[in-house]
Order: C-alpha cells, then structure tokens, then sequence
C-alpha cells in the first residue's frame, strides 16, 4: 500500500512539474477531443481567453474565436483529427470577445491511442501578430525605398572595398545593360570594360583611402569614342559585418557639359566665320608668346587685312561682303599647319599667330597668302567675279620683344606700311 502511494505522489509530482513547464514555455498549448473540445490549456490559452482551465475545458473555438470571419483555425483542426495531418502554418484567428486580430505560427499533430486510433491532438501556437506588423512596415518601407531609388533621376550604386556590386538601382543596370541581379556580387571589371571599370575604381579608393566624402566629375568614353560626364558623390558606409562599402550617386550631366562647352566655344569663335574670336587671339598669342620665350622657340604674328573692303560691301551688299569674309577665312584657315591659330579680329581684319615661326619663314607664307587670296575669285549675285586681295604686317619675336601686345603693334604698324605702299603685299617689322 505504501509503495502504491509513493507511486501516485511520483506521478502527481511529475504531472505537475509538467504542467509547470507546459505554463512556461512562452507559447499557447493546448489538446483537443475528436469532436474538437479542449481538453487542455495552459495559462496562455487561459489568459488569451480571459478565464481559468475549468472555463475553457469541454468547449470548442466557437466559444472562444469569430469562425465566421475566419475559419481557418477550425478547417486546419479537421484535417488533423479527420486524415491525421501534422501541420504547420500560419493561423489569422479573430479573438471573440474583444475582436483583435493575432496571427499565430502554430503546429497542430493528430494524438493516437495504442491501436494507433485518433484520439485527439495537441497544438503550440506561437503569436507572431508583432513580428508580421514589423514584417509588413519594413516591406512597405523596403517597396517605398525602391520606387524612390528606381525613379530618382541618378546612377544608385553600393559597393564594397574588393570593387564588388552590393546592390545597385535600377537606372544603373539599364546603364550597364543587365537586370540587377547579374550585376550584385559581381566585380566592376566583369560588367564594364577595364578602362571604364578602372577609372570608376580611382575615385573610389579616394573614398576608401580617405573614409570620407568625395564629390566630383566622371568623364567616361565608350567604343566610340564618344563621351559622357557625370557629377558623382561617393560617401563611405559601415555595415555591421561587412567588409568596408560606399553608395555613389552619379548624375548623368553630358548634356549640360556639351552646352557648357558649346557656350565656350560660341565665346571663343567669330560666328560668321567660324574661326577664332578676337578674345580668343589674344589668348592664344599671350600663351605662345610665353612658351616661346620659356623655351627659346620662335613666334611670329600676322595682321591681314581685306583692301577696298568697303567698295565690296557698297557695290554687292553686305550679304556678299559676309559671303566674302567666310570664303577668305575659309581659304586662309585651308593653308595654315594645324597649330596656326587664325582669327577674325574685327570688320575685314585677321590675324594670325604662327608658332615656332621665324622672320623669314612668316615672310614667305605672306607672299604665299597674297598670291593666294589674288587669285581666289568669289562670284556676286550679279553674276560678276569680286577680285580681291590683302594686304599684311609681319612681325617676328626678337630678345628685345617686351611682351605680346609689342608684337600686336609692330604687326599693326606693318599693315599700314603695306597699305601705303599700294597693299597688295606684305610689310614685315621687328
């Protein structure tokens, strides 16, 4: 008798060592009859229901649950007891009484007696209504992020300090010609040619190198030769377990930079003409005139001027004149070497600047250049040729030579000696 006692005390004990657990576990357990009644409950399925074990035992979901908005939990429990599933799956279940909404990850399997018979079943349902709200606002923010990132007007890219792809826009991989996924993790060797890959690369060690931000131009030229600009902004980023990364932003700017230096030409270039400015002859001849002085080299200069410019304009039109001052410069510009700088430096006026030039090298290409320009014949609206010819000052740089405005002056005072003497003909003064 007393061995029987100390068995039935063991057996208490243990049951309730058990039902200590089961109340501690952090997760809602419970068992069922065939017929779907609870039969067990531990606190959590106790307090979720707002009631003690005896409340709960020998009821089913109905009492506790609004199966008519959601019958999911009811229709999983018969696949248990009627075909002896083991499931697991997410459960939406409405709580009754106060109308909230939870979502549980639960695990329901069929309880067999010993001929193997369905006798009931147990379940654990774990809430997980928080972690799918987190779930749900980070891809919400995750799906805002992209459409902000996809649609922005800049290249987006991340990568690593090994010049790997970690993520990149999708404006960049249609640049790059790939779906993003065959651009992350990738080098940046393997999706853009070396040279391109390798300038992108220089920037970024900047980054790396200095673990700060960089912001600059990028100038990339394709097979073609053609090129494109961009203003890129790189800055460093630390992701926890992860090797050393930057996010570049690059905005694409070849349009603006092509009309900047189309502006810059525009202010260099005389537009009936298409040759130098007057601003861009005096800046061309200060810079020779430095080289030639720094490097012992020769420089001359030539002012050529259109005679009896002025009976042109009176006796065919202007238009004819303007037609007469694109051919010239057309013509003069077909006989200078490619380093000659030719300008229209006012009216029917030119000069020109002749590096690595002497006195008598400039002398001869101004015989050349008149004998040239006399037997050019240009034909008026009347139907009539306009002869014409020009006349020259030379003026060749010597040690004595001040600066280039000297130059300018003595090539002027040549011109007007040429004029004097019948023009025609050039006049060269040092």
């Amino acid at each position: 008798m007393q061995n029987h006692n100390s068995s039935v005390q063991d057996l208490l004990r243990e049951v309730l060592s058990l039902r200590e657990v089961l109340n501690n576990v952090g997760a809602h357990i419970y068992t069922k009859d065939t017929a779907g009644n609870y039969t067990y409950a531990n606190n959590m399925v106790c307090e979720l229901f707002g009631g003690q074990l005896a409340d709960v035992v020998g009821k089913d979901d109905s009492h506790f649950f609004d199966l008519a908005v959601s019958d999911q939990l009811r229709l999983n429990d018969r696949r248990v007891l009627e075909h002896g599933e083991t499931l697991a799956s997410e459960e939406l279940n409405i709580i009754k009484a106060s109308g909230e909404t939870r979502i549980y990850w639960t695990v329901k399997a069929p309880v067999r007696d010993e001929q193997g018979d369905i006798i009931g079943m147990c379940g654990i349902s774990t809430d997980i209504t928080e972690r799918k709200r987190l779930e749900g606002e980070l891809r919400e923010q995750r799906q805002l992020l992209d459409t902000v990132l996809n649609n922005v007007d800049s290249y987006i890219y991340m990568k690593s300090e090994d010049r790997r792809f970690l993520y990149v826009n999708e404006r960049t991989a249609r640049l790059l010609g790939r779906p993003p996924q065959d651009i992350v993790g990738k080098l940046d060797s393997e999706v853009a040619c070396r040279k391109i890959a390798d300038q992108w690369w220089a920037m970024d060690c900047k980054v790396f190198e200095t673990g700060g931000k960089i912001a600059s131009g990028e100038e990339f030229a394709n097979e073609n030769g053609q090129s494109s600009y961009y203003w890129s902004v790189k800055v460093p980023i630390v992701l926890q377990g992860q090797p050393k990364a930057l996010i570049g932003f690059s905005t694409d700017i070849t349009e603006l930079q092509l009309l900047k230096k189309e502006l810059e030409r525009q202010a260099l270039t005389d537009m009936l003409t298409g040759v130098s400015n007057r601003r861009h002859f005096m800046q061309c001849l200060e810079r020779e005139f430095g080289r030639a002085r720094r490097y012992g080299k020769s420089l001359a200069v030539m002012i050529l001027d259109i005679d009896h410019f002025k009976r042109i304009n009176d006796s065919h039109g202007h238009l004819a004149g303007d037609r007469v001052l694109s051919t010239v410069a057309s013509h003069l510009q077909g006989l200078m070497r490619q380093h000659d700088i030719l300008s229209r430096i006012g009216g029917e006026e030119f000069a020109i600047v002749l590096p690595e030039t002497d006195a008598e090298g400039a002398c001869i290409l101004a015989g050349r250049l008149c004998e040239s320009v006399r037997a050019l014949k240009i034909g008026s609206e009347e139907g009539r040729d306009i002869g014409l010819t020009v006349s020259i000052g030379v003026s060749a740089l010597q040690p004595s030579t001040a600066d280039s405005q000297t130059m300018l002056q003595m090539a002027d005072k040549a011109l007007y000696l040429s004029k004097d003497a019948g023009r025609d003909r050039s006049c060269l003064l040092m």
